[in-house]
């Protein structure tokens, strides 16, 4: 390692807490660097809650329960380990409201639920598709807060009346903590309200009538919000960066500007690092988006469905050995059946299982039968994008990839990998599972000046942490990549996507 890309810890090697929440599980991690590697010690694992709106349809999120579950933790481990911060990041794109009395207005609506339905359509006859893209260069999706807010200000006009202010996931569980109204910069940007300067667009807030006086002006990561009470009393509240895949992408080896990273989990970000973002007329066209990253990168990358639909076949089917079904998914019949993952029949169906049946019924596909042949399916779908996404990644480049680094919980798939290689025919390294937290505390020990910068925090990640790699052994039969093609273009001529 260049001694000038890294400041070394001092010899009390402070220790800081990262609660990492995924839109399915959340986790709370505490961790270091001692002895030049990173230290990691799993604190608490938990099913991120949800609830239905009392009063209403809405699906929501329940914050409550999540602070309950940081409260069950972080206060024993503040007194046994003494870490020096706290951090979180979650899920982009969902958001509370709060009152002038710094009360929460109406409820946390999850992006998964169907209030935004036709909202992106209508929104773009006030201001154009093309014009919103040059602006924020974020991707369309019917979920992005843009939509949200507009659906509130219609079908809640009371709620939008009463707030005083937005805050994104993250930034309201730091308010929790410690009093400070933020909005950190890396989640902002996934609104499609935020502009490439990192500001808030004022002429998207006028196009749907939002109060400009809502937003705090973004603050980048890594920025400390304040000196935590409560639960975090002892604490530092650092921001770091709070979107999750702007912490994965932060905690993903990327060693130069060849490599795409895969964030896999309950979606998958398949993208590249850049220092400018590529908003062309090309990018908008394959729907690519342009999201901040630490330290004013952009995370060029293309939302893909992840573990979702195999994530909600198992909770239906009741199958709890994921990694006993992964092996008897190996043994399938490779290619019996693919979907597209990102038809919007898969983002939230009533039965994840009737759906993938429907869809293969209805493209005269064979039907699975076992959860050994639903698991094949969508894994074999999920390596078919991914080999998609590297061709449109390789266009707008102009330059071919030389690897794909594979991070998050999805990472431990083994079958999953190498067929992620096989269809893009590149070496594919897998780890570290906990790319998330690494990103979220090398965000904290960088504001707390125990690491120089970004580049020191990642060179230590290999001299940390197993990093698995598969080459590609298998090429992807030409017939189907063939179906592949058809069942993309069958939806893109439909003009729908959920990702």
């Amino acid at each position: 390692m260049d001694r000038r890309d890294q400041k070394q810890c001092s010899s009390s090697d402070p220790k800081c807490l990262a609660v990492d929440l995924g839109a399915g599980s959340g986790r709370i991690v505490l961790g270091g660097i001692s002895g030049g590697r990173w230290r990691l010690s799993e604190v608490a694992r938990f099913r991120t809650p949800t609830a239905q709106d009392s009063g209403s349809t809405y699906q929501r999120w329940d914050l409550d329960g999540v602070m309950g579950e940081i409260g069950r933790s972080v206060p024993q481990v503040v007194a046994s380990h003494k870490p020096a911060s706290i951090g979180i990041d979650s899920w982009g794109v969902d958001y509370v409201l709060l009152d002038n009395q710094l009360q929460p207005v109406g409820a946390p609506v999850c992006y998964r639920d169907k209030r935004t339905t036709g909202k992106m359509e209508s929104i773009q006859k006030r201001i154009s598709r093309d014009e919103i893209y040059r602006r924020t260069g974020i991707q369309f999706l019917p979920f992005n807060t843009l939509y949200q807010l507009a659906s509130c200000m219609e079908q809640e006009p009371a709620w939008m009346e009463a707030a005083r202010h937005f805050l994104m996931i993250p930034d309201y569980l730091h308010f929790r903590l410690c009093g400070a109204l933020s909005n950190e910069y890396t989640n902002a940007s996934t609104t499609q309200l935020c502009n490439l300067n990192g500001e808030w667009d004022r002429a998207l807030m006028d196009a749907i009538g939002l109060k400009h006086s809502l937003m705090q002006k973004p603050i980048p990561a890594g920025t400390v919000l304040g000196q935590g009470t409560g639960i975090a009393s002892g604490l530092k509240v650092i921001a770091p960066a709070t979107h999750d895949t702007a912490s994965a992408v932060a905690g993903t080896p990327l060693e130069d500007s060849s490599e795409a990273y895969i964030s896999s989990g309950t979606w998958s970000l398949m993208g590249i690092e850049s220092a400018t973002p590529i908003a062309t007329s090309e990018a908008l066209a394959m729907n690519f988006t342009n999201e901040g990253g630490f330290e004013r990168r952009f995370r060029v990358l293309k939302n893909i469905m992840g573990m979702w639909p195999i994530q909600k076949i198992c909770e239906e089917q009741g199958l709890s050995d994921f990694a006993g079904l992964v092996r008897q998914a190996e043994e399938s019949e490779p290619w019996r059946s693919i979907i597209d993952v990102n038809d919007p029949q898969f983002l939230n169906p009533p039965s994840m299982t009737q759906s993938v049946l429907q869809y293969c019924r209805e493209s005269h596909q064979p039907l699975p039968a076992t959860p050994a042949e639903f698991a094949r399916c969508i894994f074999d779908s999920l390596a078919l994008s991914y080999y998609a996404v590297r061709q449109q990644i390789e266009t707008l480049r102009g330059q071919k990839l030389s690897r794909i680094r594979i991070v998050g919980g999805g990472c431990q798939n083994h079958l999953l990998n190498q067929l992620c290689a096989d269809a893009c025919g590149l070496t594919v390294i897998a780890g570290p599972v906990e790319a998330s937290a690494l990103g979220n505390l090398s965000a904290q020990l960088i504001a707390l000046g125990e690491l120089e910068n970004l580049s020191a925090a990642r060179a230590l990640i290999p001299l940390s942490f197993e990093l698995k790699e598969y080459q590609p052994k298998a090429a992807i039969p030409s017939a189907v990549l063939r179906r592949f093609a058809d069942l993309l273009a069958a939806r893109e001529m439909k003009g729908e996507t959920c990702a």
